[in-house]
């Protein structure tokens, strides 16, 4: 009887087989389950010691910038920076990818930062701009002071490159070049001279160090290493006429945020294009627009990204052609093209990294990447077709093992912050030693150090999400002064 049931008992049909990719064979759940995995590690959540180390470390860069300013005046005096997460190796600015210099988080830093500082900042809408593009790519311009102001002419003469005199004087343009030059050695001297007057809870300043037009600081605050890459910027209020149809179009963005959050400014970064003159022209970005679009993209086509920049930048590091910017660009305009209803489905995030991989090879194959906000500027225009056949064979690998290469940067993303937890044990060791052993303070003036750092404790308790700041006198270490947004106590 009961072999008889058994007899009778027929398996259960298969499943279908209809979450595969075409090409690699990989199934589309697997994919979406290593995105996911790939998230939880490269996931930089901060707690209270972490937040305060990095507030500290902004704290410094900021009040180092101010010491810039006041070695000649040329910074404007209330400057507006623009703060963005992650370094410019993680292509959060459009800049050329030659002189990036080689760092590694887990190595080098556990977290970075670039921070646009205008050198000239144009924000009063009666003010006129002068643009001059007739030398230039698409993308790209000369900036002339010719009418600027005496007073400002004079200031920033010796980073002008002077024409030829017409109408009766030399026209001087701001030079990208000259500019980071000096700003590059103006942060130089002083840190070298905050060097010398070390202050008691000041960051340690690991290294200072130029990348073309990019300065890059790395520090140390408790057990955490900072890097920050800094780039001195035009910044312009409004929009310039050059991308005004860009706003013509029908963009995901629609509705979501306002014309005027969308386009509330845009910056002259230090960058030529390949057949420009280095000296002289700078490249329009629209980093304070990506800032608020951002804001608009979906989850999981954020997490399909990341996957995807840490799976291809290893690849396309060699030769330094494109940057990863090129990539958040795509992802820019595959939020237009794709309905939102597609692109907020989580388990849709396998098919994203598959298509930023499929757009990345076909804007290699055919050389062709438009600028987002100014469609005209063809990106990738000066590949030549060995470089961009070599990098769409390079992507091609990738795309015929997804989940390879997926397995591949997680563990890379393992081994980074297991190398940056080992080093911050370390660190905190260290410091518990060299307390231990004591350093010459006083027994009151111990306790008096426990109780400041109990209220700085209390104090980011109780203000989550706030500004919080810690002023000491040198000269007096005993008062301490606390910001929290803007109140004094």
């Amino acid at each position: 009887m009961a072999s008889s049931s058994v007899a009778n008992c027929k398996p259960a049909a298969a499943k279908p087989l209809t979450d595969l990719d075409f090409r690699s064979g990989a199934r589309i759940e697997e994919l979406n389950k290593l995105i996911q995995e790939f998230g939880k590690h490269e996931l930089r959540e901060y707690d209270d010691q972490r937040a305060l180390e990095v507030h500290t470390a902004k704290d410094f860069i900021f009040s180092m910038l101010g010491l810039v300013q006041k070695l000649d005046n040329k910074l404007p005096i209330a400057n507006e920076y623009l703060l963005l997460s992650g370094s410019v190796r993680e292509g959060v600015v459009d800049l050329n990818p030659d002189y990036f210099g080689d760092y590694a988080r887990g190595t080098d830093y556990d977290v970075d930062f670039t921070l646009l500082v205008p050198a000239l900042k144009l924000h009063d809408r009666n003010q006129p701009v002068t643009l001059d593009m007739r030398h230039s790519a698409p993308c790209h311009s000369w900036f002339s002071l010719r009418l600027f102001s005496q007073e400002v002419i004079d200031k920033w003469k010796d980073c002008c490159s002077a024409t030829e005199p017409s109408n009766g004087g030399p026209s001087y343009y701001f030079s990208p070049t000259k500019v980071a030059d000096w700003f590059a050695q103006s942060i130089m001297v002083v840190i070298t001279e905050i060097r010398k007057n070390p202050q008691r809870g000041m960051p340690r300043i690991e290294k200072v160090e130029r990348n073309g037009t990019v300065t890059t600081v790395l520090l140390t605050v408790g057990s955490s290493r900072l890097l920050y890459d800094i780039i001195p910027v035009v910044s312009f209020k409004g929009w310039p006429a050059v991308a005004q149809n860009w706003l013509t179009e029908n963009h995901f963005w629609d509705g979501k945020i306002t014309e005027e959050e969308a386009i509330s400014g845009f910056y002259l970064v230090p960058s030529c294009s390949p057949v420009g003159v280095p000296e002289n022209e700078w490249r329009l970005a629209f980093s304070r627009s990506e800032v608020q679009l951002k804001k608009c993209i979906s989850v999981p086509l954020i997490q399909a990204f990341q996957a995807c920049k840490a799976v291809i930048s290893r690849l396309l590091s060699r030769p330094k052609a494109i940057s990863l910017y090129h990539l958040r660009t795509l992802m820019l305009w595959a939020c237009d093209r794709l309905p939102s209803s597609y692109l907020f489905q989580e388990e849709n995030a396998a098919h994203f990294i598959l298509g930023l991989i499929d757009d990345l090879s076909h804007c290699l194959v055919n050389k062709s990447c438009p600028n987002y906000f100014l469609p005209q500027c063809n990106m990738f225009e000066h590949l030549s077709d060995e470089t961009a056949m070599l990098l769409a064979r390079k992507l091609s690998s990738v795309r015929a093992d997804p989940s390879g290469h997926l397995e591949t940067a997680i563990e890379h993303a393992k081994a980074a912050n297991k190398l940056a937890q080992e080093l911050r044990t370390r660190a905190a060791a260290a410091v518990a030693l060299q307390s231990s052993q004591g350093d010459g303070m006083s027994m009151e003036s111990k306790y008096k150090d426990n109780h400041l750092a109990k209220k700085i404790q209390q104090l980011v308790t109780e203000n989550q999400g706030k500004s919080i700041s810690v002023f000491l006198n040198p000269d007096d270490v005993t008062r301490p002064h606390f910001r929290i947004d803007d109140k004094f106590f």
